[in-house]
């Protein structure tokens, strides 16, 4: 490769970023605040109930380890979607905040577990768990969550009917978050892992993981909202399918900041996924399409490697950007969120749907 090839390589991805950058922009910036203030607004209803919730049995010691994970913030996209899918079949927020308040204790359990699991020591721009309390602190945290995830659960209308579903839920993410690992394509020496581990991994096996691992809790935060709010079978089915469509475009967003967002932005260091070797990245599997042969070998070769150097890192973000990785993986997200807006046609005009499929647009426009 000659230093001209270097130099336009970099620009090139310099200006792959400012694209991703400017994107957001097709969404007026005042309509993007609101969306996230309507967002925080719903969100913050259940903070209270979710506090009750890890408060219960726990110690003072366990409660302020089980409080670091929710203090560290997030977008509280999940549970807001629970409230605004109970406003659009027309029940009130009240009704939703138990079952809110459970999916998003979901969300952080799996992120706990997750962090453990990838040994990731900041998220939200914070430290994780682990890096505060250490792996085993954090695992027994998470079990404390399991725990006031189902109390959240039986304190829901229709407790039954969520309590099945939170279950389901997170037996469809465990597998996710197994087959995620095993597309690692290095990093692990477990005999188990290195027996199992996907050599090759495609577009479908790609969604299969990430159906289960991310989309499966969109679906149910939409659904359990519809069900708490006392929807109609087509109605539920039409927000199953829209938090569905919502959670593999917001995966897909993910990957993309992944390669090109910005680390202060993301609250967690940017190319991640390729210093965790992993495989399971809607834009690396779209460059590998494009890349020459040796090209191609030389990023797999990489991510199998035991540790990835920067100048390796910086190699890989180079060759995904001399190809149209980025802009392919944005237009499958701009697909989805057409799909989510569609799968609302079953419901009637509301304030709630019209944010709903704001939220749609804005979940693949956004830079953090």
């Amino acid at each position: 490769m000659t230093f001209s090839d270097d130099a336009l390589r970099r620009e090139t991805l310099i200006q792959t970023k400012h694209m991703l950058h400017m994107r957001v922009k097709q969404i007026d910036k005042e309509t993007a605040m609101s969306v996230i203030e309507l967002l925080t607004k719903r969100g913050k209803l259940i903070d209270d109930f979710l506090l009750k919730m890890l408060k219960l049995g726990a110690s003072s010691e366990l409660y302020e380890m089980a409080k670091h994970q929710i203090a560290a913030g997030g977008k509280r996209v999940r549970p807001a979607m629970t409230v605004l899918c109970c406003e659009a079949v027309g029940g009130s927020d009240e009704a939703a905040i138990p079952a809110a308040a459970g999916i998003e204790l979901i969300h952080n359990y799996t992120l706990i577990f997750d962090d453990i699991i990838d040994r990731s020591d900041l998220r939200r721009g914070l430290p994780t768990l682990r890096a505060v309390y250490g792996d085993v602190m954090a695992f027994l945290a998470g079990m404390h969550y399991r725990e006031a995830i189902f109390e959240a659960a039986r304190r829901s209308a229709k407790a039954e009917r969520i309590e099945k579903l939170f279950s389901l839920t997170i037996r469809k993410i465990i597998e996710g978050e197994r087959l995620d690992v095993l597309y690692e394509q290095g990093g692990r020496g477990s005999e188990y892992i290195s027996k199992m581990r996907f050599k090759h991994v495609s577009e479908d096996d790609y969604r299969r993981m990430i159906e289960a691992k991310t989309a499966v809790l969109f679906e149910a935060a939409c659904k359990a909202g519809g069900v708490a709010g006392g929807g109609r079978a087509p109605e539920i089915y039409g927000l199953s399918r829209y938090g569905w469509n919502c959670g593999v475009a917001f995966q897909m967003k993910d990957d993309i900041l992944d390669i090109v967002g910005e680390t202060e932005r993301l609250g967690k260091p940017a190319g991640k996924d390729i210093e965790e070797h992993k495989l399971g990245n809607i834009v690396v599997l779209n460059s590998l399409e494009e890349l020459s042969k040796p090209e191609r070998d030389e990023v797999l070769q990489t991510l199998r490697s035991q540790k990835i150097s920067d100048s390796a890192m910086s190699n890989i973000m180079e060759l995904i950007s001399s190809t149209k990785a980025v802009e392919r993986a944005y237009e499958k997200t701009k697909f989805l969120a057409q799909r989510a807006q569609m799968s609302l046609n079953a419901l009637p005009p509301s304030e709630a749907k019209h944010i709903l499929l704001s939220l749609a647009d804005f979940i693949i426009e956004r830079t953090f």
